[in-house]
């Protein structure tokens, strides 16, 4: 589950606040994967302060290389390291670069994350389905031997580095989510779930909380239901 607005395009009420929070928590405990791609900052920040389980960004790329709104600061690309999610990068040109981009402007960002995060935490996200502008050497999925090629040209690559970049990273984080669906559940209600596909014990710290179905009041959103974007 994602969005592609700002949560603080809501009004700041002590309500909307909790409300939140609580959308984090609830799917955590469902076993719901969260992912802030193109959130506001202090968005990416909150979420990784409240979330119980690794979070990803879909296809998001870094500000460190190209300084706008969409893309990661680096301050949270080290708190998501910390929280054991992927970030996972983007061809659109204009995040990568702000113009034309090559293959190389992709392996920049990759290494970027990879270099600030760790290998654990670096994908490949691409955005194919999304976006109409690639870059250069990267214009469809038939050309990924080629970025990894050039990855490879780089001796700190190993073959089980882009395994991970490639995929597995992602896979892991998913099961850590599914770990904690498996935690909120409890041993009982999952117990052959738990020996099939999780045969190390599962946390029950989460397994007592009561699921949030509460509505949001019409008053806190009544000026905010188009999509904008006030990012710093």
């Amino acid at each position: 589950m994602k969005t592609n607005c700002s949560t603080y395009n809501v009004k700041k009420s002590h309500y909307s606040q909790h409300y939140f929070q609580d959308v984090v928590k609830e799917m955590n405990r469902l076993g719901m994967i969260v992912d802030i791609s193109h959130v506001a900052a202090q968005t990416m920040r909150d979420v990784l302060n409240i979330t119980r389980a690794p979070v990803i960004f879909s296809h998001s790329d870094v500000r460190g290389l190209q300084d706008i709104p969409r893309n990661i600061p680096d301050d949270v690309l080290l708190k998501l390291a910390e929280n054991g999610g992927v970030a996972m990068v983007n061809f659109l040109p204009y995040f990568l670069t702000g113009g034309n981009a090559t293959i190389q402007d992709v392996v920049a960002h990759i290494n970027y994350i990879r270099n600030l995060a760790g290998v654990d935490h670096v994908g490949i996200g691409s955005d194919y389905e999304g976006i109409t502008e690639t870059p250069v050497g990267l214009e469809d999925v038939s050309k990924y031997p080629y970025l990894f090629a050039e990855l490879l040209l780089d001796e700190k690559w190993t073959d089980a580095d882009l395994q991970k970049l490639a995929g597995l990273n992602l896979i892991r984080a998913f099961q850590e989510v599914e770990r904690a669906l498996v935690s909120h559940m409890g041993r009982t209600a999952c117990k052959i779930l738990c020996l099939k596909f999780f045969p190390t014990q599962a946390r029950d710290d989460l397994a007592a909380e009561i699921p949030y179905d509460d509505l949001i009041p019409a008053e806190d959103i009544a000026d905010h239901l188009e999509c904008v974007h006030p990012w710093p």
